[in-house]
This record gives structure tokens, C-alpha cells and sequence, in this order.
């Protein structure tokens, strides 16, 4: 395997805007400090809305950076993928398709195979549709969606050319990203493989 000086080259640009994108999604919560000061609020004594509230927040601006970020190779992907539409939908259900079987076969061993419980991130997740169910479709329905496809697919496919690479490299990290933080034991990395599956 011959390693291309010039082509490694070409890729700094796109690695440094990587860990940017990293790092404003991984530190994104900080921004729900604007309204927190902006309302005097105190922190040690946020209701489930507010945070629901201030979670959203922080996905709206974290949002309108990456389109500020990526808004020409958006309006330029958005347009291939759209004169190509048909073959487009058939290659992403395919996909999505096989990814929703590893996901709910990975979760029936996890579940009944290691006898883990759900997900820890999951159960914060339900606890914030109860209490705002209404602004969680949004937030967790469109906004978060978007900012995990920017952050995780867009961002590795810009610096990894090999098809498997980049797969892996985006599986593990997102399935690490909605895992780690929440893992109080062993079996709850095996989440790793339903998060990362889609």
C-alpha cells in the first residue's frame, strides 16, 4: 500500500474542519448558558421543560452553524440528490432497511441473550418527550437528526475516501457518542451496535 503524500495533503483542511464540528457538537450544551443568563435561572433547580427547552436551544444554534458551515456543499448535494432522486431513495431505504434489522436484532440479544436493561440514553430521551412532548418531536424528531448527520456521516465522508473506513469509523463513534456518557456497566457499550446499526 503506496501512502499518497498529496492526497493526505488535501485532507488537513477537512480534518481540522472535522474536529471544529466535534467539538461544537460534543460542547454544544454549553450554549444553553445564553438563556441560563440571560434569565437569571438556576441551574441546580431546572424543571424537566426547561431543559427540554434549553436542550432545543442549543440544537437551533448548533443547527444554523453547520448550515453556515456547510451551506454550499449543502445546496450542492441537496441538488445531485435530487436529479437523481429515484436512485437515491432505493440505495437509502435499502440501507436504512438493513440497518433497522441489525438494530432490532442486536437489541433482542442485548435485551434477552445479556439480560442488560434499556439503554441509559434512551430513558433520558423518554423522560424529556413527557414532560414537552410537542418541542422533543422537534428537537429529537428533526434538529438532532440533522446535527448527528452533519456531524457524523458529512464530516467523516469529507475526510475518509474509503467506503469501509469511513462506515466504521462513523458506527463507532456515533453509536460511542449516544453510549459512553450514559454506560454504567459493561453491557451497556453493547448499545454501541443498535446506535451505531443506523
Amino acid at each position: 500500500m503506496v501512502i499518497d503524500v498529496k492526497d493526505i495533503k488535501s485532507k488537513i483542511p477537512f480534518l481540522i474542519r472535522g474536529i471544529l464540528v466535534f467539538l461544537l457538537f460534543f460542547y454544544s450544551a454549553y450554549f444553553q448558558l445564553i438563556p441560563i443568563k440571560l434569565f437569571h435561572l438556576d441551574v441546580h433547580s431546572l424543571s424537566d421543560t426547561e431543559n427540554v427547552i434549553l436542550s432545543t436551544f442549543s440544537s437551533i444554534v448548533v443547527v444554523l452553524i453547520l448550515i453556515a458551515i456547510y451551506w454550499k456543499e449543502l445546496k450542492k448535494d441537496f441538488s445531485s440528490y435530487r436529479k437523481n432522486i429515484m436512485e437515491n431513495l432505493d440505495i437509502g431505504i435499502k440501507y436504512w432497511m438493513s440497518g433497522l434489522a441489525i438494530m432490532m436484532i442486536s437489541n433482542l440479544i442485548i435485551t434477552f441473550v445479556f439480560k442488560a436493561g434499556g439503554a441509559n440514553n434512551e430513558e433520558l430521551v423518554q423522560n424529556m418527550i413527557h414532560s414537552l412532548p410537542w418541542l422533543m418531536v422537534i428537537d429529537a424528531g428533526i434538529l438532532a437528526p440533522f446535527n448527528e448527520e452533519m456531524v457524523f456521516r458529512k464530516t467523516l465522508k469529507d475526510i475518509f475516501n474509503q467506503k469501509w473506513i469511513f462506515v466504521i469509523c462513523s458506527f463507532l463513534l456515533f453509536g460511542g457518542a449516544h453510549v459512553i456518557n450514559n454506560a454504567t456497566n459493561i453491557l451497556d457499550y453493547l448499545y454501541i451496535i443498535p446506535y451505531g446499526a443506523l
